[in-house]
């Protein structure tokens, strides 16, 4: 079964071309021009990854990534027309997975979207803890099973992106080392992005605690060692 693309671009010639690179590695693509009608498609399809531009007039690519995030777990990735921080750090706490900034290559793009598609496919299997022992990872209450891409805190689902899931259970796997972001960056997206000015994983490690009601200053879980990294106690 082909996988389901969401695009969503105001400026159709965008939407368009990236809908026919798409297309030619045999995606199955549905290409919004507005926020409205991407809304209403998210609500009758269950797609496998979406593509958001930012800048939509009315709503914005945000608040379609916030709505896709209330039921929906699949990776997005958001559209940024200009090399700006702030909406890349926005993205993100929305629950973005990734970003790329206009104007892009298509073919970098394509590559970006597999590679969620493998991450997301890889652990989002339908059944949890049906496996062996060692498809487990225990810490405390905390419970993930990386063969099933699911996740468990005090005996209730805890509910985590792609990426989320990626970077929780490095830290899982090192328990007791410190992880630098520049080692997550790279454990996660396995590309050669990563600058000391990107906030990428302070962002993600904020929505995991957030998500796990964690502490900064009194960590359960993940905690900051500042100006190396990152770790989880033994």
């Amino acid at each position: 079964m082909k996988d389901k693309i969401l695009i969503v671009d105001d400026e159709k010639e965008i939407a368009d071309l990236v809908a026919f690179y798409l297309e030619s590695e045999n995606f199955m693509v549905t290409a919004c021009y507005t926020a409205e009608e991407a809304l209403e498609n998210v609500e009758k399809t269950r797609f496998d990854l979406a593509i958001l531009d930012i800048m939509l007039p009315g709503v914005s690519g945000f608040e379609i990534c916030k709505r896709i995030r209330e039921n929906y777990n699949y990776p997005v990735i958001m559209l940024t027309a200009k090399d700006e921080e702030i909406d890349k750090i926005r993205g993100l706490m929305m629950g973005a997975d990734d970003y790329i900034t206009k104007p892009f290559r298509p073919l970098e793009l394509v590559a970006r979207v597999k590679a969620q598609l493998r991450r997301y496919k890889r652990y989002n299997q339908p059944q949890f803890m049906k496996e062996q022992d060692n498809s487990l990872l225990i810490h405390g209450g905390l419970v993930m099973n990386v063969k099933t891409h699911e996740c468990q805190l005090d005996e209730k689902p805890l509910v985590l992106t792609p990426t989320e899931f990626s970077i929780l259970r490095i830290l899982c796997e090192r328990k007791g080392e410190v992880v630098s972001s520049e080692e997550l960056f790279h454990g996660v997206w396995k590309d050669e992005y990563y600058s000391k000015s990107n906030n990428t994983i302070t962002v993600h490690i904020r929505h995991l605690r957030e998500k796990m009601k964690d502490s900064v200053e009194h960590p359960k879980y993940i905690k900051t060692i500042w100006g190396v990294g990152y770790k989880i106690e033994n």
